[in-house]
């Protein structure tokens, strides 16, 4: 029975850790976008007539707009966001903001971005006013590929003229901003099976172990430096080792050396990379749990996971016996509610 666990487990993890950790579609790294020239013109200037109509004269469509951006997917969001410009003259996220109210508008606003832009827009508004809202900018920044790391810098440089790893500096301060400094450099390694060996495994599961277990006190950057850079198959490889060696795994090895948001940050930063849907479900679970929804941090949540939407729904009732819709459902009201589910269910 235990080896028959165990090879159900590993074949569950290598399934988890080969999971796309990609938020962006690709159309996102074209930086030579030409409206135009989209191969479906005429589904994305249908969609952007529809918008247009919604927002025509007094008052505004809510169930129009609902049901033209929310069946969307991600690459069409794109489309239609430059689109829409080129035969309008109007930004479509500034139409957005100027026909809506309350949460609703600004789930639909964050939507009607590319998802890079959108996600620049998140973490601006993490740091607005006094203190950061740390909850909201961590996910953003921490377990995303390097790839996107650099687009999302790139982006946000463009729209706000300023170095998004100085604004992170800005606005953090100590282990906290540390984690993240690691996280923006794209570090990680590109898994290769000659040199992410077992051996190499084990000389990290040993490193981790030293810089937290095995002494006093706890060398943070070298424990954040070695999540950063190992690709997910190798850290599973890691997982293993220390397991066998150290009695617990490396998510335990975390809750017992660090705490508070810096300890929920490091655990979402070994989940997501681990298995991106359980890790966002499970975000989404937070930014609804308690006396009170988050509703920025909801809002972000399904407009940042939306390209693994459909994931995410799935681990989502396999962790909480609770569909996705269900918990959205149980949480808001109105248009805010309508438009939520119209995402999550197009996204199945």
């Amino acid at each position: 029975i235990f080896t028959s666990l165990l090879i159900l487990f590993t074949s569950q993890a290598t399934n988890q850790y080969t999971m796309s950790r990609e938020l962006y579609p690709e159309l996102v790294f074209d930086d030579t976008i030409v409206p135009s020239d989209f191969d479906d013109l005429d589904d994305v200037d249908d969609a952007c007539e529809g918008i247009y109509k919604a927002c025509k004269g007094w008052g505004t469509d809510e169930s129009g707009l609902i049901n033209t951006l929310g069946s969307k997917t991600p690459e069409e969001r794109v489309k239609i966001y430059y689109r829409y410009e080129e035969l309008k003259g109007k930004n479509l996220a500034r139409l957005i903001r100027s026909e809506l109210s309350g949460d609703f508008k600004l789930a639909m606003e964050l939507f009607s971005y590319p998802p890079d832009i959108a996600e620049c827009k998140m973490i601006n508004m993490a740091c607005k006013g006094v203190g950061t809202d740390e909850s909201l900018l961590y996910p953003i920044i921490l377990g995303r590929t390097n790839r996107e790391i650099e687009q999302l810098k790139k982006t946000f440089y463009k729209v706000y003229d300023k170095d998004l790893t100085s604004k992170i500096g800005g606005e953090t301060s100590g282990k906290f901003e540390k984690l993240l400094f690691n996280a923006l450099q794209g570090i990680e390694e590109e898994y290769d099976p000659e040199y992410h060996t077992e051996a190499k495994a084990e000389e990290d599961a040993d490193a981790f172990y030293e810089a937290g277990q095995g002494r006093w006190g706890t060398d943070e950057g070298e424990m954040f430096k070695l999540l950063c850079a190992s690709p997910p198959e190798h850290l599973y490889t890691i997982n293993e080792i220390y397991v066998d060696k150290y009695g617990f795994t490396l998510w335990k090895g975390i809750q017992k050396e660090l705490s508070g948001t810096l300890e929920d940050a490091t655990v979402y930063l070994w989940e997501f990379k681990m298995n991106p849907a359980e890790a966002a479900a499970k975000q989404i679970k937070k930014a609804c749990a308690g006396f009170g929804m988050n509703e920025e941090m909801l809002s972000s949540c399904i407009v940042r996971y939306h390209k693994i939407l459909d994931a995410v729904a799935g681990a989502h009732e396999a962790l909480f016996d609770k569909t996705l819709h269900k918990r959205v459902a149980s949480e808001t009201r109105g248009d805010y509610e309508k438009f939520l589910l119209q995402v999550i269910d197009s996204s199945s």
